[in-house]
């Protein structure tokens, strides 16, 4: 039988550059062919535990090696692997324990209790997995695996109701490696600091999997320190990385910002939200460029991608579509829109999800005439660049004009008090709904909500300009750091 999946992915590698270093993890290296031996031995270990063809295998904790080892594990046995969120609370987890139907757990972070229908719970991080391993057998496993077999459920992030499982195929997750390869031109000697979490598309699939694919080295850890971050990369001669803008923001106001040892960096690979102006000029000034890109979990992630090359001539847009990914922005009759005409984001290629585990509706629902619609508004120029507007559901319509919040937050964000905002739509007798900022000051600083507003006056039209703002200690999030503009409505969009 063929494998033509993930779990091949080590034994492929592994007869190519089986000595090269695969993972770092504290002071544990993993080589290729190190990291080949353990998936085959875990694969093994999980089948005598009753894993089969189809089952579905839960991971629960921080980046570790183990994290991986189970990922292509599942893969040899043509079991899916489902990662969970070590930031969800217990009946969070115990939900996609529950609807991925999960009966093995592998956990580098112990679970709150017990999760529904997991019958067997392993530690991953321990004496105990490496006695596992050890016992294990080491020859090859025998099962056939193909590119539109189910490799993974990731579940979205439930901003908008309760999570789904995005089923990703072997397919899905290769083909998004390579568009990254093509794309971002990594090279075999890559040193990628995987500090966002694997449990996310982004870290996984965006990072760590292309970076393994081409043979490079994945220094993986536990959580995310700005600080530890910057010794890191001095220490390891880190040439890639990825984080979202909170993160790459945080490393700036590090003391020793302005003379840490950047020069080994290559490529800073942004996602997960727009990245604010003042920003991307703190990077520019140490001679680093973002490559700012646009996905989502249903398309494996990455599907819009802005190279170093158009960094600053198309600042503000996300690029074009990653070379095998289809992209229109479209009106709702699918036709496509206009150049700077608003329409919605359709996205379609071998990277695309066939829909979500065990919702056919929701499935269905989710794509027209093959294209997955994804909900999010944006304008396309001349040139064939995308830039996000924002979601369709957060739009604000005020007095008949359209006002796309996501502008109005990256205005509000170029202020020296704010560091965090949101805007959102309140009702108002004469306009029907008008902006309100929420807003989190930065530490140290007393923002002033009358004068924020107006430091806006000659920056956007009057009528984006929120009416009112209010200052705010923190901005509720999911798990995975989204703002949750629900829970911002209910507790701030009252008159």
């Amino acid at each position: 039988m063929r494998n033509e999946g993930l779990g091949s992915w080590p034994a492929r590698r592994a007869r190519k550059t089986p000595h090269r270093t695969a993972l770092i993890h504290g002071t544990t290296t993993v080589s290729y062919a190190a990291l080949h031996e353990r998936t085959t031995r875990l694969a093994h270990a999980l089948r005598a535990l009753g894993v089969r063809r189809g089952d579905r295998v839960a991971y629960l904790g921080p980046n570790h090696p183990s994290f991986l080892e189970a990922l292509f594990a599942a893969g040899l046995l043509g079991a899916l692997f489902v990662p969970l969120n070590t930031r969800l609370a217990e009946p969070e987890l115990a939900f996609q324990t529950r609807d991925s139907g999960a009966t093995v757990l592998l956990h580098a972070s112990a679970p709150g209790g017990e999760l529904p229908g997991v019958r067997t719970a392993v530690e991953a991080d321990g004496p105990a997995y490496e006695e596992l391993l050890a016992a294990a057998p080491v020859h090859p496993i025998d099962e056939q695996v193909g590119p539109d077999d189910v490799g993974i459920i990731m579940y979205t992030s439930g901003t908008t109701g309760r999570p789904k499982g995005a089923m990703l195929t072997h397919g899905n997750l290769t083909w998004n490696a390579v568009n990254v390869l093509v794309d971002q031109d990594l090279i075999a000697d890559e040193v990628a600091l995987v500090a966002a979490p694997l449990f996310h598309t982004a870290g996984l699939n965006m990072l760590t999997l292309p970076v393994l694919l081409k043979g490079g080295s994945c220094v993986l850890v536990g959580s995310f320190d700005a600080a530890a971050t910057l010794e890191l990369v001095e220490r390891h001669r880190v040439t890639f990385m990825f984080g979202v803008p909170t993160m790459f923001d945080q490393l700036t106001r590090q003391p020793n910002w302005p003379e840490a040892d950047l020069s080994s960096l290559r490529m800073l690979s942004c996602g997960g939200s727009p990245v604010p102006t003042p920003l991307i000029a703190a990077y520019q000034d140490r001679g680093l460029t973002f490559l700012q890109g646009y996905g989502m979990t249903e398309a494996a992630p990455g599907t819009l991608f802005l190279d170093a090359e158009h960094a600053v001539s198309k600042a503000g847009t996300v690029g074009v579509p990653h070379f095998f990914s289809d992209v229109r922005v479209a009106r709702p009759d699918l036709a496509p829109v206009e150049p700077g005409e608003t329409g919605e984001v359709l996205v379609r290629g071998p990277h695309v999800m066939p829909g979500y585990w065990g919702l056919p509706g929701e499935s269905a629902a989710a794509f027209a005439d093959g294209w997955f619609r994804t909900g999010d508004a944006a304008r396309i120029d001349a040139d064939g660049y995308v830039t996000i507007v924002d979601r369709f559901k957060d739009m604000i319509i005020s007095g008949g004009e359209n006002i796309y919040p996501a502008e109005v937050e990256d205005a509000l964000l170029a202020h020296p008090d704010i560091a965090e905002c949101a805007v959102i739509g309140v009702p108002d007798e004469k306009w029907g709904e008008v902006g309100r900022a929420v807003l989190v000051a930065r530490e140290g600083r007393a923002a002033d909500p009358q004068e924020v507003l107006t430091s806006l006056s000659g920056r956007l039209a009057p009528y984006k300009i929120p009416k009112s703002a209010v200052v705010v200690e923190a901005l509720p999030r999911t798990a995975s750091g989204k703002l949750v503009k629900a829970d911002i409505r209910r507790l701030h969009g009252t008159s």
